[in-house]
């Protein structure tokens, strides 16, 4: 075997056979010992991985081999989020059909990441375009329709006039398709929602009760769910009093104020409240030119705000004042009502956009002394407000609010931001949504003994005309579940966030025929321990998988409130300045940095490059700086063989030399060092700075053989080292650790072995190191003993010969003297 390079080829291909010979990594329910479930978020099998997929897989396996060594039973789980567009556009453009493309590429990147040696029990994998996944799912949807939580509505979505089809937001680019350029506009079509707004409430309380969580992530959470206190009423039409238009608040006190009101272009109002022909098409020219904006852009503070004056007029019932109404692409119609009353006094959009149409503002609360600008938001004391003066802004909200419900005028309300979740799309590549339509009997969902609803293979898929489940005859047409007359399948399929929002729950029981979950098996594994992915997920996935998980709660499949206790987002990975993607030609394969370096090497650069949350910046030389860490390593380990296995190499003591504690020290506060960086901060990067100089360390002790201890403890001392840098480095670099760990002559894998733990007796000192500061700038250092008063380092701090020249012409004013650390001379000329 060569002493000169790590052969990496050779030894990780034999370690990865070894690994799933023994199966080694299977995971099995065991109460009498601990459980950590570790999961990074699953990919979509788009045929290759990239190097984002490297650095949160390397992640992930680092903590589940690190959790083994800590004596924790792992779950460590690998699947296929497989349904989407990307296999149907592939059917389009290549003429191969989206389940041979899937599951083509689901092989081949299989095979990449058993390359990587990551530690997956990959007899729990999963895909969720199998059958017998979503058939659970589907069970789940009739559960819900059954109880509400599913329905039918009509909803605007974006429709391509040419390829005859509905386009995701994401389709849509400055407002036209993507595919074939077409100018794209909004259509009214029916489509399926799960209710998650009967839960904003709990997910929003939830969210303070996450700890693991990040921060960031739950402030985007809190703000999309978007809870606003406030108040409903009406806003008469003028000259049409049976008209009303109920606006949402939550600044009552302001009404007096108002000064015109807002409907958003998609309000179902709209169209009655139109006077004549021209107007109408005026009306239909501004929707269109909204339509072709995000709701991102229509929102987005900076940029001008879109409006339409109708000839129609409101009364402002707190003042009986008639004022201007307009559309504007500010409004959401999703939000709310739909229509607000516009204060620009006390609201910056409404400033802005009365700015721009000459509208008249007016203050309803006292400004601070010295206030300049636009609306002022604060608080204050109200006036020109009527009854209302005098008050303050709480004050005067809770008067507003009780004057409308005394006068049958509107009412205190709750409003979210959340919409319900539309899980329809016109697609064919996702599970079918089982709901039939009888001749009889109306909507009515398929009997749960004919579940699962199995998509169809034999289907055209041309990119144009809506679903192409439509055309497939055999699937379409099928009979009643309840009168067994003729019937018509639903042709939507379900969003693959669906699928995402439970697999985490079949990984407990992925070959359970009885449901969706074992109960046992749930009740054992989850929650998630230990959640891992990008940020980019910090609200749809992950919210979506929240509220699904305490739907099945509340259908008494499982007892959790929530699934994942910590939640990791680890940054994403640059090179020359941009994030890695084939449209920019900055792509790094891991195949070929595996073939060059090895999947050590790869994994280790992943993960010493910058700490996880931050994104990890590509560096050629770096990668190659944790080879030549490695094969370091390697030369030491196998160069050493002979004195590392001699007799007493295994003995564990504390020596008795000066030099061999103070080694030993070494050896046991890295220990310490990369345990406290693993397990409370992920700071993994330090974690392997903290094993790179033990390395050093262990160089420099190696450079003076029986010159600094006895012959008797430099083997034990030796032996100790290299098994504490290989038990540490393994969760980093778990093949080349294996084979030197056996190369030591252990039989059992290094990750059945106990993860070290720090001695506290070769922990303690008997001297530190004491920094001496004059007036702020270091002059010095002392050696003093770990007991050493205060007043002994001080007169040893003044009376060094490094240090009495910058206080010998000057006024000793003060000495601070910290303990086993610092003494601070502060002088006076």
């Amino acid at each position: 075997m060569s002493t000169d390079r790590y052969p990496y080829r050779e030894i990780e291909a034999r370690w990865q056979h070894r690994w799933e010979e023994a199966k080694q990594f299977r995971a099995t329910e065991d109460p009498a010992r601990p459980k950590f479930y570790c999961l990074e978020m699953f990919p979509y099998p788009s045929g290759r991985i990239h190097m984002g997929h490297v650095r949160v897989y390397a992640i992930g396996d680092l903590l589940a081999r690190y959790k083994w060594m800590r004596g924790f039973n792992v779950l460590h789980p690998m699947g296929w989020d497989a349904f989407g567009l990307p296999a149907e556009n592939a059917a389009i453009e290549h003429g191969v059909h989206p389940a041979i493309w899937t599951y083509e590429n689901i092989d081949n990147m299989r095979a990449q990441l058993r390359k990587m040696g990551i530690s997956y029990d990959w007899d729990r994998e999963i895909a969720t375009c199998d059958p017998t996944y979503y058939k659970w799912e589907q069970l789940i949807f009739i559960r819900m329709l059954e109880r509400g939580l599913a329905y039918r509505k009509r909803s605007t979505v974006n429709w391509c006039p040419s390829c005859q089809t509905v386009l995701a937001n994401e389709q849509v680019e400055d407002g036209r398709c993507w595919r074939c350029d077409s100018e794209v506009t909004p259509r009214e079509i029916d489509g399926w929602f799960f209710k998650i707004t009967a839960y904003a409430e709990e997910l929003l309380a939830w969210c303070d009760r996450l700890p693991g969580w990040p921060e960031r992530v739950l402030t985007m959470q809190r703000n999309w769910i978007g809870r606003s206190e406030g108040a409903e009423f009406d806003l008469p039409v003028a000259g049409r009093p049976a008209v009303k238009i109920r606006v949402f608040t939550t600044r009552p006190d302001t009404a007096f104020g108002m000064t015109y009101a807002v409907l958003a272009p998609e309000h179902p109002l709209v169209d009655r409240l139109v006077v004549d022909e021209r107007e109408r098409a005026a009306v239909a020219a501004f929707r269109a030119e909204v339509a072709k904006e995000s709701e991102i852009e229509r929102l987005a503070a900076d940029r001008p705000k879109r409006g339409f004056r109708l000839q129609a007029r409101v009364v402002n019932p707190f003042n009986g004042a008639e004022i201007p109404l307009f559309l504007a692409d500010y409004v959401l119609m999703g939000y709310g009502t739909g229509a607000i009353m516009a204060v620009p006094g006390e609201d910056q959009r409404d400033w802005d956009f009365a700015k721009q149409h000459g509208l008249p503002i007016v203050e309803t609360v006292t400004r601070p002394d010295g206030w300049s600008g636009g609306a002022y938001a604060g608080d204050g004391i109200k006036i020109n407000s009527g009854f209302l003066d005098g008050l303050t802004v709480a004050a005067a909200k809770r008067r507003a609010i009780d004057w409308l419900v005394a006068n049958g005028l509107g009412e205190a309300t709750v409003n979210y931001r959340l919409r319900d979740w539309g899980i329809s799309r016109q697609r064919y590549w996702g599970a079918p949504i089982p709901v039939l339509y009888c001749e009889a009997c109306g909507m009515v969902p398929e009997a749960e003994e004919n579940l699962p609803v199995v998509l169809p293979r034999d289907v055209q898929i041309s990119g144009k005309g809506g679903s192409p489940l439509a055309e497939v005859a055999s699937f379409v047409n099928a009979k009643c579940p309840r009168c067994r007359g003729r019937a018509r399948r639903e042709t939507d399929t379900m969003d693959t966030f669906v699928e995402s929002s439970w697999y985490f729950l079949r990984y407990c029981s992925p070959r359970y025929e009885g449901g969706m979950v074992e109960r046992a098996a749930a009740d054992y594994w989850m929650p998630v321990d230990q959640y891992i992915g990008g940020i980019e997920h910090a609200v749809l996935h992950l919210l979506y998988a929240r509220f699904y998980t305490k739907v099945l709660r509340d259908l008494r499949l499982i007892k959790l409130d929530e699934p994942f206790t910590a939640l990791l987002s680890q940054g994403m990975v640059i090179k020359d300045g941009a994030k890695m993607s084939k449209s920019k030609g900055n792509i790094v394969d891991p195949d070929e940095l595996i073939r060059t370096f090895g999947a050590d090497t790869a994994r280790l650069f992943s993960l010493f490059a910058a700490p996880p949350e931050k994104d990890l910046d590509w560096n050629d030389h770096g990668v190659e700086g944790a080879s030549r860490f490695l094969n370091r390593v390697w030369r030491f380990v196998i160069g050493h063989l002979d004195e590392l296995k001699a007799p007493g190499a295994t003995a564990r003591g504390v020596p008795a030399s000066e030099d061999g504690r103070a080694f030993r020290r070494v050896i046991h506060d890295t220990i310490r060092r990369v345990t406290d960086d693993i397990e409370h901060d992920f700071h993994f990067n330090t974690a392997i700075s903290a094993v790179m100089e033990l390395v050093n360390a262990l160089s420099v002790f190696d450079g003076h053989p029986g010159g600094r201890v006895p012959p008797a403890e430099r083997p034990p001392l030796l032996r100790e080292a290299v098994e504490t840098i290989l038990r540490l480095l393994g969760p980093f670099c778990p093949h080349i650790t294996e084979e030197l760990w056996s190369q030591l002559g252990h039989r059992e894998s290094v990750f059945t072995q106990r993860w070290p733990t720090p001695d506290p007796d070769a922990l303690k000192r008997e001297e530190v190191t004491v920094v001496v500061q004059v007036d702020g700038r270091v002059r010095g250092r002392l050696l003093v003993g770990v007991d050493a008063s205060e007043e002994r380092i001080r007169q040893l701090a003044l009376a060094d010969e490094r240090v009495r020249p910058w206080v010998a012409s000057r006024r000793v004013e003060k000495v601070v003297v910290v303990p086993n650390r610092l003494v601070n001379i502060v002088t006076r000329a």
